[in-house]
């Protein structure tokens, strides 16, 4: 069985319990997926299969790539991902891989680029208190001191200071799976999970 697959974020929404107990959730579009190539141990050095997600025009596509893609027989894919499998044979050309390889209670890992927040200051940031409102202070939005004079005369890495936020990728481990809609190739996860809307997920099964 593949432990991890691609799909992308529908966003976020509540279910309820029967006690009446609101649960925040995040719907996954799981897949479909489909092979493109297997890669086994004794030509690449290691056993794998590379899936396509998110069909793509062939118009879209270089040479090379229509090329790769030609052999599987499903068409153009947006997004390529290769995942590593104990057993090859057990999987063949242009297969299918959806949401039925996630069962409720499933605890999963789901990485992604988070949301990009621009150049941000240190309130922002890394949640500075800032400086007073009142009384003629000037230091709202600053960071304050962030290095010594003679010795080491420079600043030191690693100092929280303003930057770039956002727009990293981000691994969110042991989501537990709340429900799956097997005939919408949906997964509900409790809790929520980097990137916006639309944005691509790498979802796989904790260990």
């Amino acid at each position: 069985m593949v432990k991890g697959i691609l799909g992308k974020k529908i966003g976020m929404t509540r279910v309820f319990r029967e006690n009446g107990e609101s649960i925040p959730v995040s719907v996954l579009e799981i897949g479909p997926c489909y092979i493109i190539q297997i890669k086994k141990i004794d030509k690449e050095g290691y056993n794998a299969i590379q899936i396509g997600f998110q069909p793509k025009k062939d118009k879209r596509l270089n040479k090379p790539i229509s090329g790769h893609l030609k052999a599987a027989g499903k068409g153009g894919f947006a997004f390529l991902q290769e995942i590593k499998v104990d057993d090859v044979d057990l999987f063949e050309l242009g297969q299918e891989i959806n949401s039925e390889i996630f069962n409720a209670g499933d605890l999963v890992t789901v990485r992604g680029i988070s949301k990009g927040r621009g150049f941000t200051g240190v309130v922002k940031r890394w949640g500075f208190s800032g400086g007073d409102r009142s009384h003629g202070c000037r230091s709202h939005n600053v960071p304050g001191s962030i290095g010594a004079s003679a010795t080491p005369s420079r600043v030191m890495k690693g100092k929280k200071l303003p930057g770039r936020m956002g727009n990293k990728k981000v691994t969110v481990k042991n989501l537990k799976v709340f429900d799956v809609v097997k005939e919408k190739n949906l997964i509900l996860v409790k809790g929520s999970v980097p990137g916006s809307r639309g944005s691509l997920l790498e979802v796989k099964i904790s260990n």
